[in-house]
């Protein structure tokens, strides 16, 4: 195994590299990759791709040192931008939205997380929130979107984690999103069900693009955890016994063979994709929060196993997986948050410092490595280069941000060579969407 000091230097080079990335331009900004032409990119505040999520890199290298005076800038500089555009912010989500705003402000410490709940509730309409993703003439006007990180559960782990944090207006808020959550619940012989997209708006919809993603990022996990975390925390037994109802419906969609637990990337499969993938948005490494927040709240059983069987089963399936060696072109191409190495990493830390089971720390060693050998390295930066083998030129430029670059990996590097450093008792950061998840 690789020491700490070579995942800390390796994370710090990255960083300094994000670093050099961060342009001003009313406030900082950061291309999405590098080459960039042009101005700020569309999205530019999220925690996403944008500058938000730099706020959470600066969380966890607070956690073993002050800042330096860049960083002190650059975080004062994200705060304001954040806060500045609250007012007009038009978007609800949690990649881009008021609960990224919310997310990137508390991760900084900084004020502003009222506006946000503020905005969260302005924004609101009685069934949801607008998106500006799917739109005429496939999806009639005013199409809602269920899911945790484009949709009402988004609004909800919002709205639950300002209530933690003492915020006026986040339990009415949190209270108004789950009720649109159980309005929109879908039954079904084993347990309700919640599509991406809600079956109002779907009518006129071709049946080949009905396509649910039920993991995490946009599908029935991530929504029953959503369910589940805030019935614990706003008193709501029934939102609780939903996010069990929907589990239960969620077991049987999946493979269960070997001790682990898989459920498809989408049903139907989706043309050209791999049917299962093993990452934080669409396999069991996101879908593992959704038992730990069972746990959370107190559900003792899912389909004749508890929440914690399920959740190491959802572990078990990614370590035996073949993670993270690329075996095939289109199997384990990214090193990223969102859909690769690093975002499993973090969960598989998450799990020894709650447990203590050594294969998990392990096995997140055997991450930190992966992107070890696969860093390119120039003097004290380092980025990384994806790869799309469906393009004609499969290595893709490296990424700057959170989800899908460098900033997110940079911090998985730091939060490992810490945790070997100084054992399973050295604090996690929590954000709105990993409190539950955390020792």
């Amino acid at each position: 195994m690789t020491d700490q000091q070579t995942y800390a230097d390796l994370g710090a080079a990255a960083w300094r590299w994000v670093l050099d990335q961060v342009r001003w331009d009313d406030g900082p900004w950061i291309p999405v990759s590098v080459p960039h032409e042009g101005g700020p990119p569309e999205e530019r505040d999220g925690m996403h791709s944008g500058i938000g999520g730099l706020a959470h890199v600066l969380a966890e290298i607070r956690q073993s040192r002050d800042w330096t005076d860049e960083e002190a800038v650059l975080a004062d500089g994200i705060a304001v931008r954040i806060r500045e555009g609250l007012l007009t912010q038009p978007l609800a989500t949690y990649f881009d939205g008021a609960a990224s705003d919310l997310g990137v402000l508390s991760a900084l410490g900084a004020d502003g997380s009222d506006v946000a709940i503020a905005r969260l509730a302005e924004l609101a309409a009685d069934d949801g929130w607008e998106q500006p993703y799917l739109v005429a003439p496939t999806y009639p006007p005013h199409t809602r979107i269920n899911d945790v990180t484009l949709g009402t559960a988004g609004a909800l782990l919002a709205a639950t984690w300002a209530h933690r944090h003492g915020i006026a207006g986040a339990e009415a808020l949190a209270h108004h999103a789950a009720d649109i959550l159980l309005a929109e619940g879908e039954p079904t012989p084993a347990g309700t069900d919640w599509p991406y997209v809600p079956e109002r708006f779907r009518g006129d919809v071709p049946f080949d693009r009905r396509r649910d993603m039920p993991n995490w990022s946009h599908g029935l996990a991530g929504i029953a955890g959503a369910l589940a975390v805030a019935g614990s925390e706003i008193g709501r037994p029934d939102l609780v016994e939903a996010a069990r109802s929907g589990a239960e419906h969620l077991v049987t969609l999946g493979d269960l063979s070997g001790d682990g637990f898989v459920v498809p990337v989408a049903f139907p499969p989706a043309p050209g994709l791999e049917e299962r993938t093993y990452t934080w948005c669409h396999g069991p490494t996101g879908t593992s929060f959704l038992f730990t927040a069972l746990e959370h709240a107190g559900v003792e059983e899912v389909a004749g196993e508890t929440p914690a069987q399920w959740h190491r089963r959802c572990l078990h399936a990614v370590r035996t997986s073949g993670v993270p060696e690329r075996r095939h072109p289109g199997f384990w191409d990214n090193d990223g948050r969102c859909c690769g190495t690093a975002g499993v990493g973090d969960v598989f830390l998450d799990a020894w410092q709650r447990l203590g089971i050594e294969d998990d720390l392990a096995f997140a060693q055997v991450l930190g490595d992966a992107l070890v050998d696969r860093a390119i390295v120039e003097g004290d930066r380092a980025c990384w280069r994806f790869t799309e083998h469906r393009n004609d030129d499969p290595l893709l430029p490296p990424g700057v941000g959170w989800m899908q670059g460098a900033a997110g990996i940079a911090a998985y590097l730091l939060r490992l060579s810490r945790v070997l450093r100084e054992g399973r008792t050295t604090p996690a950061v929590a954000r709105l969407d990993t409190w539950w998840n955390l020792p």
